[in-house]
């Protein structure tokens, strides 16, 4: 077997990680910068808790490629769930080296009136992990470890770009996908969480997002790359195909619902009141959302599905990630069912459906984090904090802010995807496609 240029590049930066991690020598902690807290305030409880949810969030990884892998063709049910699978291992290692300096470093933007907005971290802040220790950040983690919060939040960066890969399944080969998802991460996830879950980030500090678990940061910028992908990538040859296999994907639907509650319910970063309500508020958002998916369905003259059941799930969570801790568990009902009905419209429509979205990632993810936006900024609870409660300014600045994330992670997404087939070609040859990726791509099959 030949063994290209981009392979033996792709050998090398690992190796040069991996002896910069050997050689690197970083100061953990800095008790006397006013950065960190002692280690008296860590709080046994939340870390207890915050391991135990970090571990959910990365159990719904492989979640995901159940879910996926058994929605496609027998020819690329490996494929599918690799490259969700993958994602624990190139994401893992860019989180460390300068994604989580990228996302929670000091804030680099600019500034109105004298107040400083943030648009992107300092990627000098925690490379590999410097001064990534034991001791309780004092504004963005300061119960718990900082390295139990840099990897907590790793979960949510890891998961992200295998979201995308529904979009594209069964036709782009697997090294362009690896470079696209380090791009990917590097210039649209990062700054994207920067400015949503950094104190001075833009989007928090001036916009006033709520983005209580992923619905902006995962679900809406994972939606609309996966668009971009779709339209860039172009239809399959053959785009008519059967699942092969149900039940892993309703047992990708278990896992990815069980993990959620570490999503959603661990974001509160504490074990609080608010983790309680989160937990509730998910799962009952969830089986509304499924309830009303396959009741939808049936009226529409559609068979009830084992399929539709497991999709609307899903969209009950990417709807409720959003707003999961500051909206009330009669509400989350509502946020359920509506979210259902949209997604399933727009999964139907038919001027989308000419767009080749193999897994119709941005009907359930892209209009999901869409409709949890928009309601957590009708609902949320607080004075002023929502349409529904005085919060007229606020429901402006998200539907703002919703226009820039969009816009954002779409054309920043479709300039990736140009840049990354300028690198190395995104799609497979006709004669792979109709192998299947699983042979084409892997030499192995799904028996």
């Amino acid at each position: 077997m030949k063994i290209g240029l981009k392979w033996i590049v792709s050998f090398s930066v690992i190796t040069l990680v991996a002896f910069g991690g050997l050689f690197w020598s970083p100061i953990v902690d800095f008790p006397n910068t006013g950065e960190f807290l002692g280690e008296d305030k860590i709080v046994g409880a939340d870390v207890a808790w915050i391991l135990a949810a970090a571990g959910l969030v990365l159990l719904m990884t492989p979640g995901l490629s159940f879910f996926y892998g058994g929605m496609v063709g027998k020819k690329n049910v490996i494929s599918t769930m690799l490259q969700s699978f993958i994602a624990l291992g190139v994401i893992s290692i860019l989180w460390v080296v300068v994604g989580f300096s990228l996302s929670f470093g000091d804030s680099l933007g600019f500034e109105i009136n004298g107040v400083h907005y943030g648009i992107i971290g300092n990627p000098l802040s925690y490379p590999f992990f410097s001064r990534v220790g034991v001791l309780p950040h004092k504004t963005m983690a300061s119960t718990i470890p900082f390295v139990l919060f840099a990897l907590f939040q790793m979960k949510f960066a890891v998961i992200t770009p295998a979201l995308i890969t529904g979009s594209f399944a069964e036709r782009v080969r697997f090294i362009s996908y690896l470079l696209f998802m380090v791009l990917f991460s590097i210039f649209i996830y990062t700054p994207l969480c920067h400015m949503v879950w950094h104190p001075d980030g833009l989007l928090n500090k001036y916009f006033g997002v709520k983005d209580f678990a992923g619905g902006t940061v995962v679900h809406m910028s994972a939606g609309f790359a996966a668009l971009a992908g779709a339209l860039v990538l172009g239809n399959r040859k053959n785009p008519h195909h059967e699942p092969s296999n149900i039940p892993y994907v309703l047992l990708g639907t278990g896992m990815l619902w069980f993990g959620w509650f570490g999503f959603n319910a661990g974001s509160a970063l504490s074990a609080n009141a608010s983790a309680a309500m989160a937990f509730g508020t998910t799962t009952i958002a969830s089986a509304s959302a499924m309830m009303t998916w396959i009741f939808f369905d049936r009226i529409n003259g559609r068979s009830v599905s084992a399929l539709g059941a497991c999709i609307g799930a899903v969209v009950g969570l990417v709807a409720i990630t959003p707003g999961c801790g500051f909206v009330t568990i009669p509400e989350s009902l509502f946020i359920g069912f509506a979210a259902a009905i949209v997604s399933n419209l727009m999964m139907n429509w038919k001027a989308l459906k000419k767009i080749d979205d193999t897994l119709d990632v941005f009907a359930c993810h892209g209009v999901g984090g869409i409709m949890g936006m928009i309601l957590t900024a009708i609902f949320a609870h607080g004075e002023n904090a929502s349409l529904l409660h005085g919060g007229i300014g606020v429901f402006g600045h998200h539907m703002a802010a919703l226009a820039l994330v969009s816009a954002f992670t779409f054309f920043g997404s479709l300039l990736l995807y140009k840049i990354t087939d300028s690198i190395i070609t995104l799609r497979v040859s006709e004669e792979s496609e109709e192998m299947g990726l699983d042979l084409s791509q892997h030499q192995e099959s799904f028996k």
